[in-house]
């Protein structure tokens, strides 16, 4: 295997996905000099999204051979020349541990200039996601001993008082749902906000509402997921509508819960095109639907637009998230581990196992599957 930049002795292993559907591959490849302006980080943990089960699938466009993993957490390396600090200016050392923003954008296109919202960015550069091992550094994935930071990445140094694994409960829900709450549409004290989905975006949703002061209705499954959510403090109502496929039961609640008028948001976080149309019903007239979940290729989907126009909805979609929206993530952190226990939320499992570390995110087993070299 051909590996760009001179050797510095250790080899670093890494999940590759050589082709679709078909079973990852944990290869070696030496470690290169880290970039100038760059750092090397040894990385601790690489957390399973759920976007990356649609990667495995084909149902997002990426080049091939990729080492997968958006969202990570390690300590750095080794510097690279000119590398001093971290993006809020404090000094960095090997040895210290880090976070960082899976992607880089261009700044020179019209969604970076014009727009501001660098996350549309034409030529957004993501790891784990477009950076395949044929060009560039090829350890640009987080499922893997080490990874290779460019020059531009938001790096962050982590707080030496914060649980790594609560970090990591929602390394890339957390960020997201910044972006999507702080900016595309943002919550405020009082309403009453319905969640669809009780994975980590899901929770990540419910949890940022809940600190802006919103009551917070849980709508998912299957029934583990929300009692986990339930002990993490995450959600002041559960209503289970997977195993049970009663979504009468559940506009009933919401309808209860809100003297028959509907949410005031609803926040779309399944990931299932289906889920859609039903959250138009969970919304009162006059209200927000904001649609996260649908950051790959799910397929169309039927829906009555009266639903829209009817109750005079404003539907939002909100797309990943910036570095400044990771740097906002870890500078709530404390409020965050401080009312909800995200640690619990998290399973570990070695690196070699990330075969079955996919299953169990499929299967709704896990809420939060990381993956620890």
């Amino acid at each position: 295997m051909n590996t760009p930049g001179p050797r510095c002795g250790p080899k670093a292993r890494a999940v590759v996905l050589n082709d679709f559907a078909r079973p990852l591959a944990l290869t070696e490849f030496d470690l290169p000099a880290p970039p100038d302006g760059g750092m090397t980080v040894a990385c601790r943990y690489g957390g399973i999204c759920g976007t990356d089960l649609h990667l495995t699938l084909g149902h997002l466009e990426v080049p091939l051979p990729l080492v997968l993993g958006h969202e990570g957490l390690g300590t750095v390396h080794r510097l690279g020349e000119g590398t001093t600090g971290d993006a809020l200016g404090r000094p960095l050392a090997a040895g210290d541990t880090v976070m960082w923003a899976s992607s880089i954008a261009c700044g020179t296109c019209h969604a970076c200039r014009m727009l501001r919202e660098p996350t549309l960015c034409a030529g957004r550069r993501t790891y784990g996601v477009n950076r395949p091992t044929t060009t560039g550094q090829p350890l640009a994935g987080a499922w893997a001993d080490f990874i290779t930071l460019d020059p531009g990445t938001t790096v962050v140094r982590v707080d030496p008082g914060t649980d790594p694994l609560a970090a990591m409960s929602l390394a890339c829900a957390g960020p997201t749902m910044v972006h999507a709450l702080w900016e595309r549409c943002p919550t405020r004290a009082g309403q009453v906000v319905v969640v669809q989905g009780s994975g980590p975006v899901g929770l990540a949703a419910a949890a940022l509402a809940q600190l802006c002061g919103a009551y917070v209705i849980v709508v998912g499954g299957p029934p583990a997921r929300l009692e986990a959510a339930r002990a993490a403090g995450i959600g002041d109502q559960h209503l289970e509508v997977v195993s049970s496929g009663d979504l009468d039961a559940a506009y009933t609640a919401i309808g209860a819960r809100t003297g028959g008028r509907g949410a005031d948001l609803v926040i779309e976080c399944t990931g299932v095109p289906q889920a859609l149309e039903q959250g138009t019903y969970m919304a009162r007239r006059g209200g927000e639907y904001l649609v996260v979940g649908q950051y790959t290729d799910g397929g169309s989907t039927w829906f009555n637009a009266h639903q829209i126009v009817y109750r005079q909805l404003r539907v939002t979609g909100s797309w990943a998230f910036t570095g400044a929206h990771l740097i906002e993530y870890l500078r709530l952190l404390p409020a965050l581990t401080a009312r909800f226990d995200l640690a619990g939320l998290v399973t570990v499992f070695p690196l070699g196992e990330v075969e079955q570390a996919l299953r169990q995110v499929a299967a709704g087993g896990v809420i939060k599957a990381v993956l620890e070299s």
